[in-house]
């Protein structure tokens, strides 16, 4: 098999490590594999040198971006002059604009060489909501709606709400052409991570300072004037010794660095902007947090669960699946197996749900115990690039 692989961009979060660890074990396995990407927006964090460390030497397209832009046309040929330098078995495209301008290529390939060129889609997350007003959505809508009706032969979703949300619920493909194949962990890594010495002392904490964390981009979607304002309240409840880390970087860092000082918990939050090695962080503190408006499925999420973290999360997209099903319900807090989840958009539940974390330690260890063995059992890379391999083979007969 022939692989032609593309995203957007190869910006911090799991979209860049799913596509990176894909290509290096296709390749490995001995079947070429190409990786497009466009550019990083100066305002992301990148996260290039990954594909760099495992010896993958991506095809840049400078053009290619997250906006919508004149640009694209330039990137659509550009794009198509590597199917055809190429000549893939396997066009399999990631992230929306991907999508749209690979498929696009992979159709005009299709219709102009006679060669019958398999085109895969996978959704890590969608943009039809909190991302654009009504009209822009709906726009986006059709276009899904056709790409996938005339330029895709499989469609991924990475868990089963995902695949009813886009499938179902916005009428995007048939049915049959969905998938449901998860994310992968590099858990041989995972499991060789320490907690980093001093981590909390070294950020002006009490070494018994109970500490949150959230790890991935700052921006709007991820809803992180929510979080703020839910650990302002906790604080305000008597539980001072608590302290919350930013983890990453965006446009939106110095908005919120200046909202922590309005709600007079600059002297407890502490922005770390871009790391290399997330995981040492995430094992030093105590839980990982999340409050977004729409989500796929966090790799931030699994990596934490299976660091033996609690979890604490809006339950949005594909979140209730890796958080498992409901335990108890504490007023609008839902514990399930794997973590705790909240209603989205619902301050007064965040903070009961942090607060909830702190009161009750023997509880929340038998919750991570839970989610440690939950992420071993079903998020494993070689499960992925089996799953995967499987999928494109019957696609190629």
């Amino acid at each position: 098999m022939k692989i032609l692989r593309i995203i957007a961009r190869l910006n911090v979060g799991g979209p860049a490590r799913h596509v990176v660890w894909l290509n290096e074990a296709f390749s490995r396995d001995g079947h070429p594999s190409t990786l497009v990407t466009g550019s990083v927006p100066e305002n992301e964090d990148s996260l290039e040198w990954f594909a760099d460390e495992k010896g993958l030497t991506p095809v840049r397209i400078k053009g290619m971006s997250r906006e919508l832009s004149p640009m694209d046309l330039l990137s659509l040929f550009k794009i198509l002059r590597i199917v055809f330098r190429e000549r893939p078995d396997i066009i399999h495209t990631h992230t929306a604009k991907a999508g749209t301008l690979g498929r696009l290529a992979g159709f005009i390939y299709r219709l102009t060489s006679g060669r019958p060129v398999k085109m895969v889609h996978t959704y890590h997350g969608h943009v039809f909501r909190g991302y654009y007003g009504a009209l822009k959505t709906r726009a986006f809508l059709f276009i899904e709606r056709m790409l996938a009706r005339f330029a895709t032969d499989a469609i991924i979703a990475i868990s089963e709400l995902q695949r009813r949300e886009i499938n179902e619920g916005f009428g995007i493909g048939a049915k049959e052409q969905f998938s449901v194949i998860p994310l992968g962990l590099d858990l041989d890594d995972l499991r060789r991570t320490e907690p980093r010495t001093g981590f909390k002392e070294a950020l002006g904490f009490e070494q018994d300072t109970f500490l949150f964390a959230y790890s991935g981009r700052l921006t709007e979607i991820k809803n992180l004037p929510m979080l703020l304002r839910s650990f302002a309240e906790l604080r305000s409840r008597g539980f001072t010794r608590t302290g919350l880390v930013i983890i990453g970087d965006g446009h939106l860092r110095e908005g919120l660095m200046e909202e922590a000082v309005r709600l007079g918990i600059h002297g407890s939050t502490r922005f770390l902007g871009t790391v290399r090695n997330i995981a040492e962080c995430i094992a030093s503190v105590d839980v990982v947090v999340l409050s977004s408006v729409n989500e796929g499925t966090p790799l931030s999420l699994l990596e934490a669960m299976s660091l033996g973290k609690l979890v604490i999360s809006t339950e949005v997209g594909g979140v209730p699946d890796i958080l498992g099903p409901m335990v108890s319900v504490d007023g609008e807090i839902s514990i399930r197996e794997n973590g705790i989840g909240v209603p989205a958009d619902n301050e007064a539940a965040k903070c009961d749900a942090l607060r909830w974390s702190v009161e009750n330690p023997d509880m929340k260890r038998e919750l991570e115990g839970q989610a440690s063995r939950f992420v071993e059992s079903h998020y494993s890379k070689e499960r992925l690039f089996s799953d995967m391999k499987a999928l494109y083979r019957s696609l190629l007969g």
